[in-house]
């Protein structure tokens, strides 16, 4: 069997639904709801693009189960039937050619935006250091809570009404369920705080519930991070010990990546140069995972070459490869890899010059960002865009 067909290998997952093949597209925040939340005409365009591209798996950007929490100001909002017809649309249009859609369901928690947020809430009070643009949090009252987890679930089972292949729970990257879990922001001294036990309810309770909406046979997979990269922060221990109890419970999927909006793994700044050499951001850790237990996993950060990705499924290290910043700007990447017209996929560095921003990545999202908006407008991805266009854009201030 050489590269191309151990990728296009099937999976069937735990609950019995098989994925066409083991390349994922991970979650990309697309920001291109129309204003309340409703998926818009550009959002389905970005996502017929995609459905062509022969992935087994789209995942979702953002989709948020409670309009009082935004992650930015155009992510779509599926807490109840009000969006029903538009989120089906968007499952049809993207899944039309076999490619399965996921939708990846968050809460900001305490980053959120202060100007999309208000009332911006936490498992604790400790915010984050850019007081100018996240708001202080508030500590989650115990029924609040419980609210929370009802709303991850009616999210959940919005997405089955529509039509979606399966859901993700963005327990990743410093957001809602990211802070429970964390000891540095997680100060609680209830059932919700403390031992890891305590700190990992909440993402447990949310898993009941979803399950418990959507039945048996629903895909329900988890975006954790392999640890949060901050001393006194969520490691790489507890978050084996984590995805055991995840694991024990009946998850679906277990999507690894790693950081938070302070130390952001996630886009690949902090790795070192041995780490960027063998591609795979946190290849050591899913290692380690896959050694006690059989949970299916997908690995997301850093894969560019075939042989690579294939390498690594056939070790037995994983099971799906995730890609995420490749899709936008090659967004038929699966098939092209697929027909041998392409082995391997160069991500350009966005650099400015200007070590202050660059050292921090700052760019890298919004600027992969726009590469989607182009998409969604029609036009073809342009790898040669200036950051620092993207920098005017996102703060109306002029380069350094």
């Amino acid at each position: 069997m050489n590269s191309i067909q151990t990728l296009q290998q099937s999976f069937t997952l735990p609950c019995g639904v098989e994925v066409p093949n083991r390349i994922g597209k991970s979650a990309l925040s697309e920001n291109l709801a129309d204003k309340g939340g409703k998926p818009s005409q550009p959002l389905f365009k970005l996502y017929d693009q995609w459905s062509g591209g022969s992935a087994g798996i789209l995942f979702s950007g953002n989709v948020m189960v409670d309009a009082r929490g935004m992650v930015e100001e155009h992510c779509v909002i599926a807490e109840d039937e009000r969006f029903l017809a538009e989120l089906t649309e968007w499952a049809n249009i993207t899944q039309k050619h076999g490619t399965q859609l996921w939708m990846q369901i968050n809460h900001p928690g305490r980053q959120a935006a202060r100007q999309h947020n208000p009332d911006v809430v936490s498992s604790s009070d400790v915010g984050l250091p850019n007081q100018k643009v996240y708001g202080q949090p508030r500590p989650l009252k115990e029924d609040e809570i419980w609210d929370l987890i009802e709303r991850y679930g009616n999210s959940a089972l919005m997405a089955k009404k529509a039509g979606f292949s399966g859901v993700q729970i963005h327990g990743a990257h410093g957001y809602l369920v990211s802070q429970f879990l964390s000891p540095l922001v997680n100060l609680r001294t209830d059932q919700w705080g403390g031992s890891l036990e305590n700190r990992a309810r909440f993402v447990l309770e949310i898993y009941r519930n979803i399950r418990k909406k959507v039945g048996a046979n629903f895909p329900i997979g988890i975006k954790i991070n392999s640890a949060d990269f901050q001393k006194g922060a969520f490691t790489e221990a507890e978050s084996m010990e984590v995805i055991d109890m995840l694991s024990g419970e009946g998850m679906d999927m277990v999507e690894v990546s790693g950081g938070t909006y302070e130390r952001a793994a996630m886009v690949g700044v902090m790795q070192k140069e041995s780490t960027k050499l063998r591609e795979a951001y946190f290849a050591d850790f899913i290692v380690k995972v896959r050694a006690r237990t059989r949970v299916p996993l997908m690995l997301t950060g850093g894969f560019r070459t075939v042989d690579t990705m294939a390498k690594a499924i056939e070790n037995d290290e994983l099971d799906f490869v995730g890609m995420g910043r490749p899709f936008c700007l090659y967004p038929h990447i699966v098939k092209n890899m697929f027909e041998g017209t392409m082995t391997k996929c160069d991500v350009p560095r966005v650099l400015t010059g200007n070590p202050r921003i660059d050292k921090i990545g700052y760019l890298d999202t919004p600027w992969h960002q726009f590469q989607m908006h182009r998409l969604a407008k029609g036009l073809a991805p342009d790898p040669n865009l200036d950051p620092w266009l993207v920098y005017e854009k996102i703060t109306g201030r002029k380069r350094f």
